[in-house]
């Protein structure tokens, strides 16, 4: 069975809150899911999003997901309803209408991509967040002092790339809230300054649009280095992985450049 295709039982667990299906159209991003789709049905329309019942990282992050949703919306589309049984857990959101954002140079896309950056930064943590500690950094530092800077209250998002911030005519929507943490406010900047000179800005230049985001503004230039060569550390060893994988290599390549920038050595 493969991907977006998930059999008669996933149809049957969602029937209840859909209704007769009239049209199903899988989305070409969130691999990291079994089934995303974008649904049209008796009960309205909506983007479906599923993975396996199984113990692990996927169904810990699409539960992270369903809890966090009631705190960041109208940034993120509203969950609708929610649903597992033994082989599925799905959710079921708002259907927008948008496209992915440009990250590139000149876009006109980039003052809402900090617009959106600073809306994720008002919004406070919940309850449910208490123990979400950011620490996927953290073995990357150079030592315990690192870490420390990269501890803090904030709400992150992290997961900042085109695919997930979609521009539509109105508004501007972060989708994916697959691993929401609590840590230094100044690392979902840092986040976007990486994928925009990925996208092709020089190191200046995203730096400068991160500058909009008032968490950057506040930041400790230390704290911003050191998350700088953690980040070079961590996608330098993701790449050794995945030696396959150019995305990786880019992120190795764009990472370099920032640490250059910056002057910090790693």
């Amino acid at each position: 069975m493969s991907r977006n295709q998930p059999g008669s039982k996933f149809w049957a667990l969602i029937h209840p809150y859909t209704g007769d299906l009239t049209d199903f159209r899988p989305t070409a991003r969130g691999f990291s899911s079994d089934v995303t789709a974008l649904v049209e049905c008796e009960k309205g329309r909506f983007f479906v999003k599923a993975v396996r019942n199984r113990p692990g990282g996927r169904r810990d992050s699409i539960v992270r997901e369903r809890l966090i949703n009631p705190a960041v919306c109208p940034i993120s589309p509203t969950l609708r309803w929610h649903t597992e049984d033994d082989g599925w857990i799905a959710l079921g959101f708002d259907w927008v209408e948008g496209r992915r954002s440009d990250f590139a140079p000149g876009s006109p896309d980039l003052p809402a991509i900090v617009d959106t950056l600073n809306r994720i930064a008002e919004v406070d943590p919940p309850e449910v967040a208490r123990d979400w500690s950011e620490t996927r950094w953290n073995r990357f530092t150079a030592d315990e002092a690192d870490v420390s800077l990269l501890q803090g209250e904030a709400l992150l998002y992290t997961d900042i790339n085109p695919s997930n911030l979609i521009i539509g005519d109105r508004n501007t929507w972060a989708v994916d809230w697959s691993w929401p943490t609590r840590g230094a406010a100044f690392i979902d900047p840092a986040c976007l300054v990486v994928q925009l000179i990925s996208a092709g800005h020089d190191a200046d230049s995203a730096e400068s649009w991160a500058s909009g985001c008032a968490a950057w503004a506040d930041a400790d230039p230390k704290a911003i280095d050191a998350f700088a060569a953690a980040t070079l550390r961590m996608h330098r060893a993701f790449a050794e992985r995945k030696p396959d994988a150019s995305w990786l290599r880019a992120m190795v390549e764009a990472c370099q450049s920032w640490t250059s920038h910056r002057g910090v050595a790693v």
